[in-house]
């Protein structure tokens, strides 16, 4: 995601004509997500993707008409009965809005862009009412106490704000301080979610490089300095040395955050597993035989921690893939923490009866200032 704000940034700094194209709204089946999003420059240069492929060629089809006009164009696509028409042969539906790098987008790309860059909280809102274009299109919204320029009351701003800080990306239906109806999109980037990984060893360096392509904000940390160094683990954003539990104490831990302890030493395992159960981690995995994790429950439930937080712990680690090598089980890691964090069953699709796309489910279009 961040590559496509980086090309329109890019683009819009040497002067080149680009457009933007977005998901602002999609159904359950919808095989994309609200946010989606793919940069194509005047040239034919094309970052990012909308659909995986069934739609993006006719989207760029579109982008001359778009540039030459300055007027952004919403799209809906879904399935449709005639094969050659541009559909989701997939099921769903997905509105997508191309539009123009304008003055107003162009003045919000240098500090959206260096928010993305520091992994600093920041949201878009995009007015998408037709009758609403012009420079004032697209405002950022900061933190608490922050101006967003939006025509709408303090306490609709207030509820945008609540929206953004949830990590809502969605269409908002608002209406604006005359009465009328003010359709905007915001899409919400918040900072990437944590992977601290305990272990310095081979499948430790393996596991980083697989939470930076996951978009984690990687943290390698180990007691012994000759092991946890930038040169031995480049894919992590950071390399600690210190003990794991006096280091994740001094950290903060969300719902967001994913601990592995691969450090496959009781002294520093018990201690930091103790702590990590306590925490509110959405996933918690120990690297390990049968053996050395029954021997680490033992362990665990001697120094007070309760069946229901050993019943948290993912250990021994990973899904069942048959892996041996240290990338592949990296990847049986992976798997099972997606499948945690996102609801799946950790079956194969083929298998299962239930929905491949998730996303969106049971969620109405939030209305807001009503």
């Amino acid at each position: 995601m961040t590559a496509v704000w980086e090309a329109v940034h890019r683009w819009s700094a040497d002067g080149s004509r680009a457009a933007l194209a977005r998901v602002v709204d999609s159904s359950a089946a919808g095989p994309r997500a609200p946010g989606t999003a793919m940069a194509v420059s005047a040239a034919g240069r094309v970052v990012g993707s909308i659909s995986g492929g069934c739609i993006d060629g006719e989207l760029c089809a579109r982008v001359p008409a778009v540039l030459d006009s300055g007027v952004p164009e919403r799209i809906r696509y879904a399935t449709g009965a005639d094969a050659l028409a541009p559909s989701l042969p997939c099921g769903g539906t997905l509105d997508v809005l191309v539009e123009p790098v304008d003055r107003s987008l162009r003045g919000v790309l240098p500090p959206l862009v260096a928010s993305l860059r520091r992994g600093v909280p920041v949201a878009l809102a995009t007015v998408l009412t037709a009758s609403a274009p012009g420079p004032g299109r697209h405002t950022l919204v900061p933190g608490p106490g922050g101006r967003v320029d939006l025509p709408v009351d303090d306490d609709a701003l207030t509820q945008v704000r609540d929206l953004w800080a949830a990590g809502t990306t969605a269409p908002l239906d608002l209406v604006d301080r005359c009465g009328r109806e003010l359709r905007v999109f915001l899409q919400s980037f918040p900072a990437p979610p944590r992977m601290l990984v305990f272990g310095a060893d081979d499948f430790a360096a393996a596991l980083t490089r697989m939470g930076h392509f996951l978009g984690y904000h990687v943290t390698l940390c180990d007691a012994r300095p000759a092991f946890a160094t930038a040169a031995r683990f480049p894919a992590a954003d950071e390399v600690v040395v210190s003990w794991p539990h006096e280091y994740l104490n001094a950290v903060s831990v969300t719902p967001s955050t994913v601990i592995c302890v691969l450090t496959h030493d009781a002294k520093f395992e018990v201690p930091l597993l103790a702590a990590a159960l306590r925490t509110e981690a959405g996933y918690i995995g120990a690297l390990g035989s049968r053996r050395t994790h029954a021997d680490r429950v033992r362990r665990l439930r001697a120094a007070g921690v309760t069946e229901a937080e050993l019943a948290r712990l993912a250990a021994p680690i990973g899904l069942d893939l048959g892996a041996e090598t240290p990338e592949e089980t990296a990847v049986s890691i992976a798997a099972e923490m997606v499948a945690r964090c996102r609801g799946g069953t950790g079956a194969r699709l083929r298998d299962v009866d239930s929905p491949i796309h998730r996303g969106g489910v049971g969620k109405p279009v939030p209305r807001v200032g009503v």
